[in-house]
């Protein structure tokens, strides 16, 4: 899992549209308006984002749209952590 998630937040743009879902649930049309690329661009970022777990999509009407899922940023913090308290337990 957590090789999926470095490999997807390797790429800027999507670090951009994590950022994007910050603020609250976007469609992809709302996504795409915030970049230069082409849809199918677009849509080739959200899927890598979906593959790790980071976002989730939720179908409304004729739109698809985009939140984030936070439990793996908690998951990937904690792991983080550990080498934190690795390091400490090294003294």
């Amino acid at each position: 899992m957590k090789e999926t998630v470095f490999s997807a937040l390797a790429d800027p743009v999507r670090i951009e549209i994590l950022n994007l879902l910050k603020k609250g649930r976007l469609s992809a049309g709302e996504i795409a308006e915030n970049f230069s690329l082409s849809r199918a661009t677009t849509s080739y970022h959200l899927s890598i984002l979906k593959q790790a777990d980071l976002i989730r999509e939720n179908r409304y009407k004729n739109f698809i749209y985009y939140e984030l899922n936070l439990s793996v940023f908690e998951e990937m913090i904690l792991w983080l952590k550990n080498f934190k308290k690795e390091r400490k337990d090294e003294k």
